[in-house]
């Protein structure tokens, strides 16, 4: 979801702590077993946020979540010219993944942008297996409570589009297009009928396929 019209403000430069980071990598944690979706730090992130991302990934897609260890920032994907990081790399990096869950979501304190698009507030492989979340743009500075619930929406908004979900013309879907905060915010945290029915098909076939992984 992004504001093609807002010119990016500038992401966070990476500090030399982060660049150590780089290099030396930070320990994961060990996945939970059937796990169905791995939400992966990509730098430090609060582990509040990575809680309420994955409570609400597990309670309005019925997806098992692991909670990965904290990763280096996604240095590769750093542009200098835009001081933001390509979401389009890092979700390749992601897709490449073959340990833990089939699905995963990457969450970042980091600007987001893609190469059309001054930024995004996340980004997904349409019917992939990868997406990624950035919660820069996302923090009230007023309210926690609505950071937490614009980071939720988000999650789940853009581990829909793995689904295969495109975006929903219908008023109170969580997958219609917002352009603005203010347009999230109005968003309810749960899917239309039809959106619903799309997700519950995606499921199954996700369980499917892990079971004959097995």
């Amino acid at each position: 979801m992004a504001n093609p019209t807002t010119p990016a403000r500038p992401g966070m430069t990476p500090t030399a702590n982060e660049q150590d980071n780089d290099a030396t990598g930070i320990g994961k944690t060990v996945p939970q077993q059937n796990a169905h979706l791995d939400l992966i730090p990509l730098g430090h992130v609060d582990p509040m946020v990575l809680s309420v991302a994955a409570a609400n990934i597990q309670a309005v897609l019925g997806l098992d979540t692991d909670i990965a260890g904290n990763r280096p920032r996604p240095a590769y994907a750093y542009s200098s010219s835009r001081r933001q990081y390509n979401a389009v790399s890092i979700l390749k990096n992601l897709a490449l993944e073959e340990e833990g869950a089939p699905l995963k979501l990457g969450i970042t304190p980091y600007d987001l942008c893609i190469p059309i698009l001054t930024y995004v507030y996340g980004e997904s492989q349409l019917g992939g297996r990868a997406a990624v979340v950035s919660i820069n743009r996302l923090v009230d500075q007023q309210s926690q409570e609505r950071t937490f619930d614009r980071i939720a929406k988000i999650c789940v908004h853009e581990v829909g589009h793995v689904f295969g979900l495109e975006h929903c013309w219908e008023s109170g879907c969580l997958m219609r297009f917002s352009k603005q905060l203010e347009q999230l915010d109005q968003l309810p945290l749960h899917f239309c009928s039809a959106c619903e029915y799309e997700i519950a098909r995606g499921l199954k076939r996700l369980l499917k396929n892990s079971i004959q992984a097995e």
